[in-house]
């Protein structure tokens, strides 16, 4: 980082943890040589010039600010001594108290990026303990404004639902092209085709809103007041639950969020 702090990423070589390092690296807001990465069994072969280890205690060690990147099922048996660092978990459902009992620090921070991370396009919620001063919550806000954009919101409840909800990133986009695309399948369309086109709504989608920064609930009334068939189409989707049927998904994905903080420690 521009201040040359010394980044531990234990996780460095799984999906989201090797997505933020690379996002890190990507943008120059970290070094290769102050960075120490973890890995469970085969050392990974990516970014040059940063240490890799499968101690994570000497990670620790190394390292002002370890990012722990595992998952959930993993935390009780990671066993370290984080005394003194800023430690910024990206597991879902651990909660700050547990973080800093287990850890052995008071400077601890749930974070929570989504896959969409490893394009920067990720939006990364975070709540961080009362230890935390203004030079910690800047460098959190940098780290993460490299995947995509970030906010830090006020409570671990507002983490436990955004989980489910910008947690989950493109599952829930490709949830509903899957469901197109396979009711094109079943039409006629050679699946090639189906995908190009279903490929080319979600995609599009996603760039539209962007660029016109516009509420979506804005985008979906335009189409109501055109009354044409796309208006047909998302009437009768509502009509059969669509909007129940999210709220239900989003419900079960806060009561996982809060039952993964309830695995014991080791």
């Amino acid at each position: 980082m521009s201040d040359n702090l010394k980044l531990g990423v234990i996780g460095g070589g799984g999906w989201l943890g090797g997505a933020i390092v690379a996002s890190l690296l990507d943008t120059g807001l970290a070094d290769p040589e102050h960075l120490t990465l973890s890995y469970r069994s085969e050392r990974p072969d990516r970014f040059p010039g940063a240490r890799w280890t499968r101690d994570n205690q000497q990670l620790a060690d190394r390292s002002d600010i370890v990012i722990v990147s595992v998952r959930p099922a993993d935390w009780p048996a990671l066993a370290i001594n984080a005394q003194g660092r800023l430690v910024i978990s990206v597991m879902a459902g651990i909660r700050l108290q547990q973080l800093s009992d287990q850890l052995n620090t008071k400077r601890v921070v749930r974070a929570l990026p989504n896959a969409a991370a490893e394009v920067g396009k990720s939006y990364t919620p975070w709540v961080a303990s009362s230890d935390l001063d203004d030079r910690d919550r800047l460098a959190v806000q940098r780290i993460f404004a490299t995947c995509g954009n970030a906010d830090e919101v006020t409570s671990e409840a507002e983490i436990d639902y955004l989980t489910g909800l910008a947690g989950s990133g493109p599952a829930f986009p490709a949830l509903l092209a899957t469901a197109m695309m396979n009711d094109a399948i079943k039409r006629g369309f050679h699946p090639d085709v189906a995908r190009r086109a279903v490929d080319a709504v979600i995609v599009g989608a996603g760039r539209l809103v962007e660029l016109r920064d516009e509420c979506p609930g804005d985008t979906v009334e335009r189409f109501l007041s055109y009354q044409g068939t796309t208006a047909a189409a998302i009437e009768a989707m509502r009509s059969a639950g669509f909007d129940a049927a999210v709220r239900c998904g989003l419900a079960q994905a806060l009561e996982k969020s809060v039952d993964m903080g309830n695995c014991p420690a080791s």
